[in-house]
């Protein structure tokens, strides 16, 4: 007795294995490609982390009395920090530029020249903290902050008031 087999059968194939998908490939990189992707990953971590510094390393002002500044004028050299003092009555003298005052502490004065316009509510005998550096016996300085009390008092008590009602 013979069997007849077709073309498309053998006797070792299952007859669903033909329509199986063909087995799945791996894809590799090449050494390069990786290699890249390595060293670009750096680079952007790398400008990630300096731009973290340096914007902690701004943030981080030295914050100083005019006493403590001027005792530490030799060390503090050129670098930027803030000092805090009360604007002396009658030394407050502007020009085109900016303008010129002096602070208070205790006995300790410090002459200021501020570049720019100083804010609204800068006069003499307020508290100002000051940002800038040393320009030799002159503290130079480009930024202003007026201190201020926590208490506040209307020009017109009156409105509220009148408002309430």
């Amino acid at each position: 007795m013979t069997i007849d087999q077709t073309p498309d059968q053998t006797s070792d194939e299952a007859p669903d294995q033909a329509d199986a998908p063909p087995p799945a490939t791996v894809v590799t990189r090449p050494r390069r490609a990786r290699a890249r992707t390595w060293v670009s990953g750096l680079l952007i971590a790398g400008a990630m982390g300096f731009l973290v510094f340096r914007g902690l390393g701004d943030a981080a002002v030295y914050f100083l009395t005019a006493g403590e500044a001027v005792e530490q004028r030799a060390d503090l050299g050129e670098r930027r920090f803030r000092i805090q003092g009360v604007v002396l009555a009658g030394s407050v003298s502007p020009d085109a530029e900016g303008v010129s005052f002096r602070i208070v502490d205790g006995p300790t004065q410090v002459e200021v020249r501020h570049q720019g316009d100083p804010p609204e509510l800068f006069q003499p005998g307020i508290p100002v903290v000051l940002e800038g550096h040393w320009s030799g016996e002159r503290f130079a300085s480009d930024r202003i902050l007026v201190r201020h009390s926590e208490e506040y008092e209307a020009d017109n008590p009156e409105r509220v008031e009148d408002y309430r009602r």
